[in-house]
């Protein structure tokens, strides 16, 4: 069984599918400033929704931070994105992942394009 820093990574690095069987029924993922999603359902469809526009760009991690305790994660992330017309952008994320009993039960995410000359 994958533990609950896994679960998250896993989320933030978009690799969804292998956290779809700890995603609780009743999930929420608040996307801050954009939308709210409620339940497994919406959650997943905006996964695959993701994935199928991942699809059309490449990425670079260039940071991948995470802090964790006994039912919380929170991973902040910096990615490069490029697109087919080879146009770049970066965006700043930050996921901070609740747990119950080993089922994920909550998501807020903040993300913001960022301009690359911040990143140092």
């Amino acid at each position: 069984m994958a533990t609950i820093l896994q679960v998250a990574e896993a989320f933030s690095a978009h690799r969804f599918s292998e956290v779809y069987p700890f995603l609780h029924p009743e999930v929420t993922w608040t996307l801050v400033g954009a939308a709210r999603l409620e339940g497994r359902e919406q959650v997943v469809q905006a996964c695959e929704t993701a994935l199928g526009q991942l699809a059309q760009t490449t990425s670079q991690v260039l940071r991948f931070k995470t802090v964790a305790n006994a039912d919380a994660v929170v991973i902040d992330t910096v990615t490069r994105y490029v697109d087919k017309k080879w146009q770049s952008s970066f965006v700043s994320a930050c996921d901070i992942f609740e747990f119950t009993q080993g089922h994920l039960t909550a998501i807020t995410s903040y993300t913001q394009e960022v301009d690359s000359s911040i990143l140092g």
